[in-house]
């Protein structure tokens, strides 16, 4: 059965399945849902109390799991349609002219992203591509400083550090215990700010390899604001 909490403006829906234990057991999966599995007899008033004062645990494990869940809307590739980069916002401007549209080619130009192909299928292909090109040349140039700077600071083993791309549906990045940084080229459309985030958080990994109090206090230690970076980030490719 489903039930739901109210806990300050925010409603808290959960699954409630009893069974025969002796305690309250509460789950947050990387879905976002909440399940509740409750001793035989316990009445709903009691079990609401309990998950009230569980509340602010349940928002805690909603937004890390948010972390992982990057989300673009869809898009049709047509001229006057808005598009992201680095956290701006520009139009797509389509060029298909045989005398301007000579060879493919896409570029930023004032506030629009320009494309020029005579043949108007290819522009998601040529967008995607601009789009992971410009993904491998920014985002090295924002990690490299800063992996330089947190292993100098944490005085950590020398490590051979490198970045890779990888799409991901379900994560922003992953840090590997040798130092390979992978992150999802989405994180282009971002802000400097959202990105810095995301790195330094997989940074983080390299002295604490789970999502402990002591982890979340180095990461607030390295950047006192990452919880704006990440609201800011869930919010612009939600």
């Amino acid at each position: 059965m489903t039930e739901s909490i109210q806990f300050g403006s925010r409603q808290i829906d959960f699954h409630l399945e009893y069974s025969d234990r002796k305690s309250l057991g509460i789950t947050v999966t990387p879905d976002l849902e909440v399940f509740v599995k409750a001793p035989e007899g316990t009445s709903l008033e009691k079990i609401k109390e309990k998950l009230t004062k569980k509340a602010p645990w349940i928002i805690r494990q909603q937004s890390f799991f948010l972390y992982f869940h990057p989300k673009t809307p869809e898009r049709k590739f047509v001229g006057g349609e808005s598009h992201l980069y680095l956290g701006r916002q520009y139009r797509l401007k389509v060029i298909s002219d045989e005398l301007d549209a000579k060879s493919d080619e896409v570029k930023l130009k004032g506030q629009f992203i320009e494309v020029r192909t005579l043949n108007k299928i290819k522009v998601k292909e040529l967008v995607d591509e601009w789009y992971r090109n410009k993904a491998k040349e920014k985002l090295n140039q924002i990690a490299n400083p800063l992996f330089e700077k947190f292993v100098f600071k944490h005085n950590l083993p020398l490590i051979t550090y490198r970045l890779s791309l990888r799409s991901m549906p379900t994560r922003w990045g992953s840090c590997t215990p040798k130092g390979k940084i992978i992150l999802n080229p989405e994180l282009i459309k971002a802000p400097k700010g959202c990105i810095e985030y995301v790195i330094i958080h997989e940074l983080c990994h390299l002295v604490h390899h789970d999502h402990t109090q002591k982890f979340i206090d180095l990461q607030t230690k390295e950047m006192p604001d990452w919880e704006k970076w990440k609201m800011k980030l869930e919010k612009l490719l939600a």
